[in-house]
């Protein structure tokens, strides 16, 4: 396990986050992701943790209302949302893109058809 630090562009929001070393990002091609150019990753909210900033980020919700998209009131960065998985565990969907010391490059993209759900 190795623990990564995020946040977003203003600095006012800050996360730490425990998962494998990160090799592989997905890119959906919905809507929402498309537009705001998402790499995601994956964890569970227990190996999610908020440093700062709770009382500065907004929740964005649209479609079927299931996946809290969160994002800085100030800067506007989504670098985190928050949903459950098919089995009720509620899981944190990290933009790869704002997290701190991460070789885009190297990671393989997994590319998912996100418009088709």
């Amino acid at each position: 396990m190795k623990t990564y630090t995020g946040g977003c562009h203003c600095g006012k929001v800050r996360y730490e986050v425990d998962m494998e070393e990160l090799t592989e990002a997905m890119a959906c091609n919905c809507s929402i992701c498309s537009k705001r150019g998402w790499l995601l990753t994956f964890v569970p909210s227990t190996s999610f943790r908020l440093l700062s900033g709770a009382d500065e980020v907004t929740l964005y919700h649209f479609n079927k209302n299931k996946i809290d998209h969160i994002f800085c009131k100030t800067c506007g960065t989504a670098s985190y949302g928050r949903g459950s998985d098919g089995e009720g565990n509620v899981m944190m969907a990290i933009n790869v893109r704002c997290l701190d010391d991460v070789n885009l490059e190297a990671l393989k993209i997994n590319h998912v058809d996100g418009k088709s759900f």
